[in-house]
């Protein structure tokens, strides 16, 4: 799967490696045979961090990139920190996170679920943190 333009042009996208990996794939495999859209253990536990999407329909990557960036809209830079309608995009574009692996499969019904994990993870709610992770776009 493409996962192009994931961290867009920023501070960021030079140092991001982005791998399409088994391990996410297998997971997708596992939400598409349930159909429930749950965040892995891995996760929870903190290991990494994990954006999901569900459609309908087949999604494309570049769809899937483009609707968790949108959040951007949402962002204050001028009062940055965690969000729950911000986390997909400032998990996409951390500064400190290295890799970046992602995963789709499809259900019988044609759904399908997207997996990406980043390592290490973002939306660390520690001060400062979001200053130093979240860049605004480069101008």
């Amino acid at each position: 799967m493409k996962f192009r333009g994931i961290r867009r042009i920023r501070e960021t996208a030079s140092c991001l490696l982005v791998l399409c990996c088994k391990q996410r794939k297998r997971y997708a495999e596992e939400l598409a045979a349930s159909r429930v859209l749950k965040h892995s253990s891995e996760s929870a536990n903190g290991k990494c961090g994990e954006n999901l999407a569900w459609a309908s329909y087949d999604q494309p990557g570049k769809d899937v990139a483009d609707r968790w960036y949108s959040e951007i809209k949402n962002y204050s830079f001028q009062h940055p920190g965690f969000s729950s309608g911000t986390g997909h995009f400032t998990a996409m574009v951390w500064k400190s996170t290295k890799k970046m692996g992602v995963g789709k499969a499809s259900a019988s019904d044609g759904s399908t679920f997207v997996v990406a994990r980043y390592d290490p993870p973002g939306n660390v709610v520690n001060p400062g943190y979001y200053e130093e992770n979240v860049l605004p776009p480069r101008k």
